[in-house]
């Protein structure tokens, strides 16, 4: 008999086995919508031009090795990953109090801040709350119960009625938190939603989260990719720095360099002042060292190289704003196209969202008329990755939702 006989299935990750599930989906007219990465209008993966041509570089330097890197990584990828996010200029960033570790993606960054939360935040009450956006990432859930902590909850963000953000949801609480809580918030493009708050906005919530003395640990998964600016896409986790906040702040290079398999990402870390961010640091080391030793060098190589070379970095600029115009374009070509069917419903939602994703409002009956009947792909929330959408097949997806939604409640 085998020791693990009793090991149960485990349920499969929903989204990739949405995938799977069109893999084998043998229709003319299937449409992947599920996925979360970007495609070009032929509906292929796409890699960066500047990527190409840095891979390239790296592949001729022979003055390079596969020797370790440190613990904490890659520094001149640290160093520029967190400069992106806060600025160049930012008075943290001069004040010596904002460090990082380079992690095995996004979800990599929130997991070692996570882990160090446990450990350290708030005398290491692992009933401290953590609090989720609803709905949210599903990992956000997974990676902090994961890490130990013991209460999970979520907070007001999406009114399905209105189909927007309920900020006096979200800021009531906010209001009922208790202090030192962990609030987790995207930085933009919210998933899978695609609302986010307006600045007027987030200096509400960080109003609220300041006086309530909540902390903040940032998502940043689509910097440049939600409305092609960096600095645009990253004003909210700067706002709550020029506010004195210590923050974290997870990166994902996934999207917007389009390194989906090298796993980058970093872990920013903006603490009150040098000697509070050299004990954190130290203790995230111990933290990598027993759970991925040290990183990988290849991909983190490419963003450095990119972000520190200004031609590279303008090169790189372009193509990420190549993204977000076509998905931009798709947005405004799928309302325009459901208003011009005269589809049921308010459809305004879907140009006020930004980034990859958008929350359709399609109920669970409907998002499975779609797949049986339409071989459209797409996530039982209604959410879509508006890449899967291209010129090809706008029309019959937008004739899709139409049918559903006149034809099934």
């Amino acid at each position: 008999m085998s020791l693990f006989t009793d090991v149960p299935h485990a349920a499969p990750v929903v989204v990739f086995k949405l995938t799977a599930d069109f893999r084998e989906d043998q229709s003319p007219n299937k449409v992947n919508l599920g996925v979360g990465a970007y495609r070009t209008d032929e509906g292929q993966p796409w890699v960066l031009p500047v990527v190409r041509k840095v891979e390239k570089m790296i592949a001729e330097d022979n003055s390079l090795n596969h020797e370790y890197l440190p613990i904490l990584g890659l520094p001149e990828f640290r160093s520029s990953a967190s400069k992106i996010v806060l600025g160049e200029n930012s008075p943290a960033v001069l004040e010596k109090r904002v460090g990082a570790v380079q992690c095995l993606g996004g979800t990599g960054a929130l997991k070692i801040g996570a882990e160090f939360l446990r450990r350290w935040h708030n005398g290491g009450n692992t009933k401290t709350p953590v609090y989720v956006s609803a709905p949210t990432w599903e990992n956000h859930n997974g990676v902090f119960a994961n890490a130990g902590f013991e209460d999970i909850r979520p907070y007001k963000y999406w009114n399905a009625e209105k189909r927007g953000l309920d900020l006096a949801g979200f800021l009531g609480d906010l209001e009922s938190a208790p202090e030192q809580s962990v609030i987790v918030l995207h930085a933009c493009a919210h998933n899978p939603t695609g609302t986010d708050p307006s600045k007027d906005e987030w200096e509400q919530i960080a109003q609220v989260m300041k006086r309530r003395s909540l902390f903040p640990f940032f998502d940043s998964a689509y910097q440049g990719f939600a409305s092609g600016n960096l600095e645009k896409d990253a004003w909210a986790v700067r706002f709550f720095v020029s506010q004195r906040f210590e923050i974290f702040c997870a990166q994902s290079f996934s999207k917007n360099f389009g390194l989906y398999n090298e796993r980058v990402g970093n872990l920013t870390v903006v603490a009150k002042d040098e000697d509070n961010l050299t004990r954190v640091l130290s203790q995230m080391e111990k933290i990598v060292r027993i759970t991925w030793s040290n990183p990988p060098s290849q991909g983190a190589r490419v963003v450095s190289i990119t972000l520190n070379n200004p031609e590279l970095f303008t090169e790189w600029k372009d193509n990420v704003k190549t993204m977000a115009d076509r998905v931009l374009l798709m947005r405004a070509e799928l309302k325009a196209k459901l208003l011009a069917l005269g589809t049921p419903g308010t459809w305004e939602h879907i140009t006020e969202q930004i980034g990859m994703f958008s929350f359709t409002g399609l109920n669970p009956k409907q998002v499975e008329y779609l797949v049986k009947e339409k071989h459209i792909y797409l996530m039982a929330s209604g959410r879509i990755n508006m890449c899967g959408l291209t010129t090809k097949n706008i029309d019959y997806v937008a004739e899709s939702i139409h049918e559903a939604v006149t034809r099934v409640q």
